[in-house]
């Protein structure tokens, strides 16, 4: 198999696992901001997209680098590294901030409570960054792609 049939397909790859799992946890966020079944159904489903997005942005990275190489000097592959250091930053403050105070809620009988509004904040602007983040680059790579093809 080719290289680039192999680097495009991880980068899919990331892209349907890492981007899939950040909408489940997303919408359960959006739910959990005012509702105590909602709130404990993020704790638990986070869980499991945590890891799951970290597969994705590996995945994608890995597939990136292999479908773009002796292409990094080009904007489109320079960008798409940005945001995934910027994806695995972001990644670092959830799961290693924001992932133990869930859990410690948790452990302590509270996965019903809302979030304290701080948390919230916070929470809401690191889950704008990963929704951008992802999807910026996924328009960057359809766009890269589509022009080599014909339609």
């Amino acid at each position: 198999m080719e290289p680039s049939f192999i680097g495009l397909l991880l980068l899919l790859a990331g892209f349907i696992i890492g981007l899939g799992a950040v909408t489940v946890i997303d919408i359960h966020g959006a739910l959990g901001q005012r509702s105590a079944y909602w709130t404990e159904a993020t704790i638990r489903t986070h869980k499991v997209t945590k890891p799951l997005i970290w597969i994705g942005i590996a995945l994608a990275s890995l597939g990136g680098a292999i479908f773009y190489q002796g292409r990094f000097s080009t904007s489109i592959p320079r960008l798409l590294g940005v945001i995934a250091v910027l994806l695995v930053v972001n990644g670092f403050f959830l799961s290693g901030r924001v992932s133990p105070f869930l859990l410690q809620r948790e452990r302590e009988g509270r996965a019903t409570e809302p979030l304290p509004p701080a948390w919230q904040r916070s929470i809401l602007a690191s889950l704008l960054v990963s929704d951008v983040g992802w999807w910026s680059a996924l328009v960057l790579v359809v766009w890269d792609l589509s022009a080599h093809l014909r339609f």
